[in-house]
């Protein structure tokens, strides 16, 4: 009987124990007694969802583009709940699908009959039949919508070659670019090359958005093809090309010919320092291409010089600068064979002129005349028309003053470019006159004309934040990496770039860099600068101020802030934007220490407000950035790892890495 009882008050205690899921036990995410569901696919309110959602440029396609929809719980739940009953998706209507379960990660998946209609709004629902191994069920349905787009039809955006292009090399493989992935199985037929009315034989293979067309056999020489894609070709999602697509090029002649040269013929106002280049039909055997079969000379003089060969280009480079208003001649000698050993027919000569001496000038300053936003330390800089004698641009003609009041510095000069690098950090509040004298020559010692004389003012003093970290020698640079500059279709980065120890620059073009590459030494000068520089920035604390994880919907002071983990910029509306007000003060300062990721979602962006800067604004990443699409950042990113602009992405400042690399996706990079 006392076994008995035992027993009876067991089975009491269990009921009490697992029978009472009640509402308030949901929020328990791991081991409550209710099952929840904690994440889903689409995300709540996501839009573009399913085939369009396809990068136009790119043709990169989103992880959604599927026929999927996937709720995930907290806890293992009986299988048999799970069903076209409690998962649901609508539109206007019931969407037809299956539903699975998989124990393994606690995930129902809802696979749709068929690819969901575009410009539509679906809802999910998961009800309360849903009930865990206990059976305990959902307390709640758990509802969230999601949104499709529209349909992108496959067009050509472009071909190699390109379309009345010549000397096209006789192994060329053609292919076409499209703007999104297409179908390899409907490019087999689709694409084809004729040479005439005679089909060319071949083989097609397509990876994502690019179509190939590899010749069986090398292609005749100096022959008229025409490539073709009919509308038969497809992409993923069957969509067809409104129109066929025809392109034609030209193959190279057996006999080599000079195609280009730089001077081109009877050129004028060549300058004095320029290296003479001719670029050739085809390869040509670097060993023929010498001092011999590649001569400059003025009248009857022999220019010496170097000769190099790359590619199919040929260099030559006078060991001193030409003479000014003179004509010179060059010649390729028939001597010069291609790799099959053809030489050239007969020689190729050309003349050119050069640029007459002028009088040096100063084109540019930084700051410029009469500004009045200048930072307390910034350092002064003009820019010449030409390179300039070092030995002239020394304290004594490269002055600044305040008043009657000489300003004390180190002058420096590099390239065309003259820098005054106070001692001490200018006065807030005070106007500055800078002047460079007609004592400065030119490299042919040319004097300038007149002195050159312009103003600037340091703001008065206002709310400012910490000193401002200086960049030293990588302060020239928008783009600085450690190991690859990386750039996927038409990037732009407005400012010089430097690598190292890496040496690899890729995607450029399509990208384009307005500025200088320094793979070299000054660019191993520059990492150094930018180590130096984010030491500093992770070692400052006075007046530290702790900095969210969420910045988004936030109006941010002038000051150091500092964050153990991770930060970035989420949310829409309001929230997607961070605000930073230097309250009138232009030389404000944000230095941002964040020791882990700093990461921007897609449409997220940075106002500044109140004479902001976005070269006083410091992000020292202590892993790598990330730049959301068609986001907009301002400010100077340093970061110990690496950095990716995401599609269409915009930094106003400078994005600079220690040891990976910096990735860019049709992005801009502008140096402040």
């Amino acid at each position: 009987m006392k076994i008995k009882t035992l027993l009876s008050t067991l089975a009491i205690v269990s009921v009490v124990l697992f029978a009472g899921c009640k509402k308030d036990d949901y929020v328990a995410i791991d081991g409550g007694p209710c099952p929840v569901v904690v994440s889903v696919t689409p995300y709540n309110g996501q839009l573009m969802v399913g085939r369009s959602n396809v990068n136009s440029i790119t043709g990169n396609t989103d992880a959604m583009r599927t026929t999927l929809v996937t709720a995930k719980f907290n806890k293992k739940i009986d299988p048999k709940t799970i069903n076209t009953s409690s998962f649901t998706v609508t539109s206007t209507v019931a969407i037809a699908g299956t539903v699975t379960y998989s124990d393994a990660d606690s995930t129902a998946t809802f696979t749709a009959a068929s690819k969901f209609i575009d410009n539509t709004t679906f809802t999910a629902r998961v009800t309360t039949a849903v009930k865990d191994l206990m059976g305990n069920a959902l307390q709640q349905d758990y509802v969230w919508t999601f949104s499709t787009g529209t349909t992108i039809l496959p067009v050509i955006i472009a071909t190699s070659p390109i379309n009345l292009t010549t000397n096209i090399a006789s192994n060329k493989v053609v292919t076409a670019t499209f703007n999104v992935p297409m179908e390899g199985s409907t490019l087999t037929s689709a694409f084809t090359l004729m040479n005439g009315t005679t089909a060319v034989l071949g083989s097609v293979s397509t990876v994502g958005a690019v179509v190939s067309f590899s010749p069986t056999v090398a292609l005749s020489l100096n022959t008229l093809y025409t490539a073709k894609i009919t509308i038969a070709a497809k992409n993923l999602d069957g969509s067809a090309m409104a129109k066929d697509s025809t392109w034609t090029f030209t193959t190279a002649d057996l006999v080599p010919k000079v195609i280009t040269t730089d001077p081109t013929k009877a050129a004028t106002l060549v300058p004095l320092n320029k290296t003479i280049s001719v670029g050739f039909s085809t390869a040509m055997n670097a060993t023929t291409i010498t001092t011999s079969t590649f001569t400059l000379k003025n009248g009857v003089v022999n220019v010496i010089g170097v000769v190099g060969y790359s590619g199919t280009t040929a260099t030559f480079n006078p060991n001193n600068d030409l003479l000014s208003n003179t004509v010179y001649t060059a010649t390729i000698k028939a001597g010069a064979k291609n790799t099959n050993g053809t030489p050239l027919a007969k020689d190729s000569v050309w003349t050119f002129t050069t640029a007459a001496i002028l009088s040096p000038m100063v084109i540019s300053t930084d700051p410029t005349d009469q500004d009045a936003s200048v930072t307390l330390n910034q350092n002064v800089i003009a820019i010449f028309s030409e390179a300039m004698d070092n030995t002239t641009i020394t304290t004594s003609t490269f002055t600044i003053m305040e008043g009657l009041n000489p300003v004390l510095g180190v002058v420096s000069y590099a390239g065309v470019t003259a820098t005054f690098n106070p001692n001490s950090d200018f006065a807030e509040g005070k106007t500055y006159t800078a002047k460079i004298t007609n004592a400065v020559k030119n490299a042919g010692g040319t004097n300038m004309v007149n002195d050159y004389v312009w103003t600037f003012t340091i703001p008065a003093a206002g709310t400012a934040g910490p000193l401002a970290i200086n960049l030293g020698c990588a302060e020239p640079f928008a783009v600085l990496a450690g190991s690859t500059i990386t750039s996927t279709g038409p990037s732009i980065i407005n400012g010089d770039i430097a690598l190292s120890p890496g040496t690899a620059l890729i995607g450029f073009p399509p990208g384009t860099i307005n500025g200088v590459q320094h793979i070299d030494a000054i660019g191993a000068e520059a990492k150094l600068c930018l180590t130096s520089a984010y030491i500093d920035g992770q070692g400052r604390s006075l007046n530290a101020i702790s900095l969210p994880g969420q910045l988004g919907g936030l109006t941010l002071a002038p000051g150091l802030y500092s964050n153990s983990s991770s930060t970035g910029i989420s949310g829409t509306g309001a929230n997607a934007i961070l605000t930073l007000d230097a309250q009138g003060n232009s030389n404000a300062v944000w230095i941002f220490q964040i020791s882990s990721t700093l990461t921007t979602d897609s449409g997220t962006s940075i106002v500044l407000a109140g004479g902001a800067q976005a070269k006083n604004i410091f992000w020292i990443v202590g892993s790598s950035a990330t730049l959301g699409t068609t986001s907009i950042f301002y400010g100077n990113i340093l970061a110990d790892q690496a950095i990716t602009l995401k599609t269409n992405s915009v930094l106003n400042g400078r994005a600079l890495t220690r040891i990976a690399a910096v990735t860019l996706d049709a992005s801009t990079v502008t140096i402040p």
